[in-house]
């Protein structure tokens, strides 16, 4: 195979890249799923580099740590599935503070489920909600189809190279909103 065929054959291959996925699993471990399998193995958009099962600990340091260090840092992406309760998820907090802090893209996915304020508005954690006013995060509904998936990851890609636009200055949350 010519030098220059072989270049274009290993350049034209799809880019697919590591994911984290951060959701409120009790409420949205279904969507969660339906991400992985449709999108994730049947039409081979991302990696999967979320945690597999729930870290066996009690301490709320340890838990935080292990994600950020066994999980996050091994993505280039978090994906926020936002459900009616996600806003009020610690962890989920703890995991976009994470993914600011390593200056790793983030993407925002309503989910149909998500729950609105008054003026009709998704509601979200205080950390996405400053980062996609700032332009950082990226934001979409749920995708119709692998291609608007695709391109909402590459988008959040692009926009994770304005690092002047992240904010990270709120305290993490320290326990779950009722």
């Amino acid at each position: 195979m010519e030098t220059n065929a072989l270049w274009d054959l290993l350049h034209s291959a799809p880019v697919r890249r590591r994911v984290f996925i951060s959701y409120h699993h009790e409420n949205d471990q279904g969507w969660a799923n339906l991400l992985r399998n449709s999108y994730g193995d049947r039409y081979e958009v991302f990696f999967d580099n979320s945690l597999d099962d729930e870290i066996d600990s009690t301490d709320p340091e340890y838990i935080n740590r292990a994600i950020r260090e066994s999980y996050i840092v091994g993505s280039s992406i978090t994906i926020v599935l936002c459900g009616a309760e996600t806003w009020k998820r610690r962890y989920v907090d703890w995991e976009i503070s994470s993914t600011l802090h390593h200056e790793h893209a983030l993407l925002g996915i309503a989910l149909p489920t998500a729950q609105r304020g008054d003026q009709g508005e998704i509601i979200v954690t205080e950390r996405l909600h400053v980062n996609i006013q700032s332009g950082y995060a990226h934001w979409i509904t749920w995708p119709s189809n692998a291609e608007v998936l695709k391109a909402a990851i590459e988008s959040a890609i692009s926009k994770s190279s304005f690092t002047r636009l992240i904010n990270n200055t709120q305290p993490q949350m320290s326990c779950n909103r009722s």
